[in-house]
C-alpha cells in the first residue's frame, strides 16, 4: 500500500470523446450513477471543490430530484445517456447493482468509469468500457449514514484507489481535492482492505452494542453506557495512536487477574449470554497481545486460555492456541 499514487494530470488521459464537450475548469465532467447516500454526498462534496458534476442517474426520482436541488448545474438524466453528460462516471450504487450498471453504459477513449464499492475490484465495470476507456475504483473510508455528515467527514478522510495506471493520478487528484488523503492499494488487495474497514465500521458498532447489553446487568440503559464508556474507548483509541496497538492494551488479560475474569465470564452467562462469545473472542487476542508484549507469562496465559476454554465455552478452532490468533 502506498500514498503516492503519483502526480494528479488535472484531466483524462487520452482523446476525449468526439461528442462530449470539454469544461472550462480543464477538470473531466463528472456524472454520478446512483443518488444514494454515497453518491450524494460524493456529488455535493465534488461541487463544492470545483469539479463539474453535471448528471445524475438513479432509479428513484425522489432522490435525483433532492440531488439536483443542492447542486447547481446538475440534472437528471438516464443511465444510458450519463456517457453523453459526462467523462468520469462515479457508479456509487451497492456492489450487486453494478453489474447492471456497468452493461447499461457505453463508454469511449478519454472517458472513466469509478466505482465508490470497498470490496470489489475495478475490473467489475469492464463491460461498460470500449477501446481505451478506463474503470478505477475509490472507496472512502466514511460511514456514509447521513449526507452532511459524510460530506464534513470527506475532509481528513482515507480514499482507498485502484484501477487502470492512467487513471490513478487523478483519482488521486479528486481525493486531495476533498480534502483526503488517498492510498494505492496493491493488486488483490482489496479483500483485506475491506474486511479491515468492516471490522473498524460495524466491528466497533456490534462492540459498543455488547458493552451496552452487559452494562444493562449493572442497571444502565443505553445512553447511560455510552455516556460512561465512550470515553473509555476513545482514550484507548488515543493510545493506540499515539503508542501503537500493543502498548495501549490494559486490563485483567494484561495482568493475568484469572479470579477477575472467572467472575467476568460467570457474569456474563448470567445476564447477558449474547456478548459472551464476542468477550471470549476478545480476551484471546487480549491475551496473545500481553504475551507479545512481554507482560504475561505462559502459566498465566494457559490459566487464562483454560478458563476461556472451560467446558460450555467454546474454545478455538482445533489447531489454534490461546496465543496464535495475533500471529502473521
Amino acid at each position: 500500500m502506498t500514498h503516492d499514487p503519483g502526480e494528479p494530470p488535472h484531466g483524462l488521459p487520452g482523446h476525449r470523446h468526439p461528442h462530449a464537450p470539454g469544461d472550462p475548469s480543464g477538470r473531466p465532467r463528472v456524472g454520478i450513477a446512483g443518488a444514494g447516500a454515497v453518491g450524494s454526498a460524493l456529488a455535493i462534496a465534488l461541487a463544492g471543490a470545483g469539479w463539474p458534476v453535471r448528471a445524475v442517474a438513479s432509479r428513484d426520482p425522489g432522490r435525483s430530484a433532492r440531488l439536483v436541488a443542492q447542486v447547481p448545474g446538475l440534472r437528471a438524466v438516464p443511465l444510458a445517456e450519463l456517457p453523453e453528460e459526462a467523462d468520469l462516471i462515479l457508479a456509487t450504487v451497492p456492489d450487486d447493482a453494478l453489474p447492471a450498471v456497468a452493461s447499461g453504459l457505453r463508454l469511449y477513449g478519454g472517458q472513466a468509469i469509478v466505482h465508490t464499492s470497498g470490496a470489489l475490484p475495478a475490473a467489475v465495470l469492464a463491460p461498460a468500457c470500449g477501446a481505451g476507456a478506463l474503470t478505477g475504483s475509490f472507496h472512502p473510508l466514511v460511514a456514509f449514514a447521513e449526507t452532511t455528515r459524510a460530506v464534513s467527514a470527506l475532509r481528513g478522510a482515507t480514499v482507498a484507489i485502484e484501477g487502470d495506471a492512467p487513471l490513478l493520478p487523478l483519482l488521486a487528484e479528486l481525493a486531495r481535492d476533498l480534502g483526503a488523503s488517498p492510498v494505492l492499494l496493491p493488486p488483490g488487495g482489496k479483500p483485506a482492505y475491506h474486511a479491515a474497514a468492516v471490522l473498524a465500521a460495524g466491528g466497533m458498532i456490534a462492540l459498543l452494542d455488547a458493552i451496552a447489553e452487559v452494562a444493562r446487568g449493572a442497571g444502565m440503559d443505553e445512553a447511560g453506557a455510552l455516556a460512561i464508556y465512550l470515553p473509555l474507548v476513545r482514550q484507548g483509541l488515543a493510545n493506540a495512536e499515539a503508542g501503537g496497538i500493543a502498548a495501549a492494551l490494559t486490563g485483567p488479560f494484561l495482568r493475568g487477574d484469572a479470579g477477575t475474569v472467572r467472575d467476568h465470564l460467570a457474569t456474563l452467562e448470567r445476564l447477558a449470554p449474547g456478548a459472551l462469545d464476542l468477550y471470549r473472542a476478545a480476551a484471546r487476542r487480549e491475551v496473545a497481545i500481553a504475551r507479545e508484549r512481554g507482560a504475561l507469562d505462559a502459566s498465566a496465559a494457559l490459566r487464562l486460555g483454560g478458563l476461556l476454554d472451560e467446558p460450555g465455552r467454546p474454545g478455538p478452532a482445533a489447531g489454534e492456541g490461546t496465543e496464535g490468533g495475533r500471529r502473521g
